[in-house]
C-alpha cells in the first residue's frame, strides 16, 4: 500500500487477515458483471463489528475508500474494486446469531447465505423465503434490496428485514429496528440502508422475519405457443387474487438453453411458466384448478408436475441457473444483464416491447421473469472483443429502460444500480437525486464508502 501508516494500522489490528496478495485481490476485484475487474490496494477480513468499526475509522481518517464484499454475485458493478481503496470481505462473519422460531425471526451476521440459513432452520419448522437464485450473502441481499422468485407471496428484503447492525463511515456502530412486528418510533433507518449498496454504511448483522414451512408445496410447468399468452396468464392470475408462491417465466430462447444445460426432460423450447403453490392441501387444490383453467384459456399446455422433492428442486435449480446457462452456451462470451419492473397491468406491453426490440437488434437475448410481481430480466450474449456489439446492447438497454419509465415502472427491480445504471437513476429520480446526495454527504462526508456507485 502507498499509505504506510494505514497499512501499519490495519496489519496491527488484523495480522494475517490483512493481505496485499495479487491473487487474493484478484478474487475480490468485482462481481458477475461485464465490468473489467479492478484490484484494490489490499483486502481485509474482519471477524466482528468492532474490527469493522476500527477499519472504517482508520480509512476515514486517511480518506481511503472501502468496498464491502460479500459473495460477489452482484450483476451491476456494485462491488467493482477501486485502485486507491481497500476491499473489506465479510466472509469471516458467517454466524447465525439466534433463531426464535416461536416468534418467526432470527438474527444473522452478514455473510450467512440463504442456503446456510435455511439448512439450519429446516428442523425448526420455519424458513427464509427470499430467493434471488444465487446463494448470495444476506448482507449483500439487504444492501442491494434483493427479492427473487417468491416475492409475489413473501415480499422482498425490504419487507422481511426488521433491523440491522450498521457500521458508519466514522466508525460508529448503530442498531436499527426491532424484533417487534411493528413500531412507530422515529425514522425508518433500516430501510435507508436496504438498497444503499454499501454507500451509507457497512451492514454487519441482519434481523429477519421468517415463515412457517407450508403444509403442502406443489410445483408445475406449463408451456405456451407464444410469450404474450404466457405473460397474460401470469397477469390474470395475480389480478384475480389467486394465492401463489411463485410464477416464473422463461422465453423460448431461455427454455432452449435451460433444457440443454439443466437436462430438463419432456419439455419443448417454448415460452414457459414455472408455478409453485404453498398452502394447505385444500387451498392448493383450489388454486391449482383456477390456474389450470386460466392457463388453458391462454393456449397453455397440460401441467407437468414435479411429483417429488427431488424433481421440484431440479426444476427450480434450472430456473436459478439461467444466468450460468446463458454464460456457458458459448465460449469466451460475456453476458450483459438488465432488469426492469412495471405495474402488473403493464407487464404484457413491456415484455412485448422487449421481445420486438430484441428481434429488431438481432440479439441473442434470453428472457426470464418474476412475472408475478411485474419484474423480468434480459441476459444478452456478446463478444467482449467486439466494441460495436456492446454499443448495440446499450442502445437496446436505453430503449428498454425508457419503456419501463413510460409505463410507470423502475429501472431496476432487484439488481441495484451499481455502476451500470447510474445514468438511468438520474432519469427515474431527477427530483430525488439531490436529496440522496445530501444524505450521502451527511453520513459519509469523506466519500469513503463504495464511492462512485449508485451516483457520482
Amino acid at each position: 500500500m502507498k499509505n504506510k501508516t494505514l497499512q501499519n494500522e490495519l496489519e496491527t489490528l488484523l495480522g494475517e487477515r490483512f493481505t496485499e496478495s495479487i491473487s487474493v485481490r484478484s478474487n475480490y476485484s468485482g462481481g458477475e458483471d461485464v465490468f473489467q475487474p479492478i484490484l484494490s490496494q489490499a483486502v481485509v477480513f474482519p471477524k466482528n463489528n468492532e474490527e469493522i468499526a476500527a477499519i472504517t475509522k482508520f480509512c476515514n481518517n486517511h480518506k481511503t475508500p472501502i468496498i464491502t464484499f460479500g459473495t460477489g454475485t452482484s450483476l451491476e458493478g456494485n462491488v467493482v474494486g477501486i485502485e486507491t481503496g481497500i476491499t473489506l470481505s465479510l466472509e469471516r462473519m458467517n454466524e447465525i446469531i439466534n433463531i426464535n422460531e416461536n416468534d418467526f425471526d432470527c438474527r444473522v451476521q452478514a455473510y450467512v447465505t440463504r442456503k446456510q440459513l435455511n439448512e439450519e432452520l429446516k428442523s425448526k419448522g420455519v424458513f427464509f423465503p427470499i430467493d434471488p437464485g444465487a446463494d448470495a450473502s444476506l448482507g449483500g441481499m439487504a444492501a442491494t434490496s434483493a427479492s427473487g422468485t417468491m416475492a409475489v407471496k413473501y415480499g422482498t428484503m425490504r419487507t422481511v428485514v426488521s433491523g440491522l447492525t450498521v457500521i458508519l463511515a466514522n466508525g460508529d456502530i448503530i442498531k436499527t429496528g426491532t424484533r417487534s412486528k411493528k413500531t412507530a418510533a422515529g425514522y425508518n433507518l433500516t430501510n435507508l440502508f436496504i438498497g444503499s449498496e454499501g454507500t451509507l454504511g457497512i451492514i454487519s448483522e441482519i434481523q429477519l422475519r421468517l415463515n412457517p414451512i407450508p403444509e403442502s408445496i406443489m410445483s408445475a410447468i406449463c408451456q405456451f405457443e407464444n410469450l404474450e399468452s404466457a405473460v397474460l396468464t401470469a397477469q390474470q392470475i395475480i389480478q384475480y387474487g389467486i394465492p401463489i408462491a411463485r410464477i416464473e417465466m422463461l422465453n423460448r430462447d431461455q427454455m432452449d438453453i435451460s433444457i440443454k444445460y439443466s437436462k430438463l426432460e419432456n419439455l419443448d423450447s417454448k415460452p414457459t411458466l414455472f408455478f409453485e403453490f404453498h398452502g394447505s392441501h385444500n387451498t392448493n387444490k383450489e388454486s391449482i384448478e383456477i390456474v389450470e383453467s386460466i392457463s388453458s384459456e391462454n393456449t397453455g399446455s397440460r401441467f407437468k408436475w414435479a411429483k417429488t422433492t427431488e424433481e421440484r428442486n431440479k426444476l427450480w435449480q434450472a430456473r436459478h441457473d439461467v444466468y450460468y446457462s446463458v454464460k456457458a452456451e458459448k465460449n469466451n462470451i460475456k453476458v450483459y444483464t438488465t432488469d426492469i419492473c412495471v405495474p402488473i397491468s403493464n407487464l404484457v406491453e413491456a415484455i412485448k416491447f422487449a421481445e420486438n426490440e430484441i428481434k429488431n437488434y438481432g440479439l441473442r437475448a434470453p428472457m426470464v421473469g418474476h412475472v408475478g410481481d411485474g419484474n423480468f430480466h434480459v441476459a444478452i450474449q456478446y463478444d467482449p472483443k467486439d466494441k460495436n456489439s456492446y454499443k448495440v446492447i446499450r442502445s437496446f438497454s436505453d430503449k428498454l429502460i425508457q419503456k419501463a419509465l413510460d409505463l410507470e415502472g423502475t429501472i431496476t427491480g432487484e439488481h441495484g444500480v451499481g455502476l451500470h445504471k447510474k445514468e438511468y437513476l438520474i432519469k427515474q429520480h431527477p427530483d430525488n437525486l439531490p436529496y440522496m446526495r445530501l444524505i450521502k454527504q451527511s453520513m459519509d462526508p469523506n466519500n469513503i464508502l463504495n464511492p462512485g456507485k449508485v451516483f457520482d
